[in-house]
């Protein structure tokens, strides 16, 4: 299992202002959902992967095995978007069909290009999202949305559901161990049935974590607020230059892009 918040603790932008992260983060990922263009959710993809292997000095091996995640996962949501069935037979547009019954089912360029640019889209805020996670502890992330006004409630679950996240998959990790240890998944057969049993056990090791988890809040005097200590950070005037100046040129190259001056 890959050690995010390990990390987020030891990446060499530890010491940035986690509002210039968090900020940079999400304006770029408001951007690439904003403006619907492949080109630039290409941009934000290469930009997020240059700054979590560059400035943050993270692994480019640990980049690519988290990005294959939601890759794999995307992948297979778009190819049924790119898929296009209808009653009206194949027309101009198609690139590939067949038809059984008179329902035509297959790919149009349309199609093609609408599911490459969701692609594109989900995977360039996704990298957005594993910038911040991969160089921000979630304890600071705690901080800046205190500062930022959010609901009590909002922080507190956004905290606990973080960390149980963890908990879940070391405890996942544990179970699939011992069970290939045992030729749990020597099979298919042997495989179905592990992955049923795992998560089974999972359901139940959570619930009685989550419990516990409860129980040990509530006995160190927990009244719906977890306070923690945080490292005092100084603004960046520099740092805070590079976003602006960045964010500017996406901007300028959507604009100009939508308006026909590129392409």
């Amino acid at each position: 299992m890959l050690n995010i918040d390990g990390f987020a603790y030891t990446n060499s932008l530890r010491q940035v202002h986690p509002l210039e992260k968090a900020a940079f983060a999400f304006i770029t990922m408001f951007m690439c959902i904003g403006f619907s263009l492949p080109v630039i959710s290409g941009l934000v993809i290469v930009l997020m992967a240059f700054a979590i292997v560059g400035p943050a000095r993270i692994p480019i091996k640990v980049y690519f095995r988290l990005m294959s995640l939601p890759f794999s996962f995307l992948l297979i949501g778009v190819v049924t978007i790119a898929v296009s069935i209808t009653t009206k037979g194949s027309g101009a547009g198609w690139l590939a069909g067949i038809t059984i019954s008179g329902i035509t089912v297959g790919i149009t360029y349309s199609g093609i290009i609408y599911a490459i640019g969701l692609f594109l889209k989900s995977l360039g805020a996704v990298s957005c999202l594993y910038f911040l996670s991969l160089t921000t502890p979630a304890v600071e992330m705690t901080a800046v949305m205190r500062k930022l006004k959010f609901p009590s409630l909002f922080i507190e679950l956004t905290d606990l559901i973080y960390r149980f996240i963890f908990v879940m998959l070391a405890t996942a990790e544990e179970i699939h161990t011992s069970q290939s240890s045992r030729w749990g998944y020597a099979s298919m057969k042997n495989s179905m049935k592990s992955l049923g049993q795992l998560t089974a056990a999972l359901f139940v090791k959570a619930l009685h974590r989550s419990q516990t988890l409860y129980t040990a809040l509530s006995s160190r005097g927990y009244t719906g607020q977890l306070n923690v200590l945080t490292p005092e950070y100084t603004v960046s005037v520099n740092n805070i230059i590079i976003i602006a100046v960045i964010e500017s040129a996406l901007t300028i190259t959507a604009i100009l892009l939508e308006m026909g001056y590129i392409g």
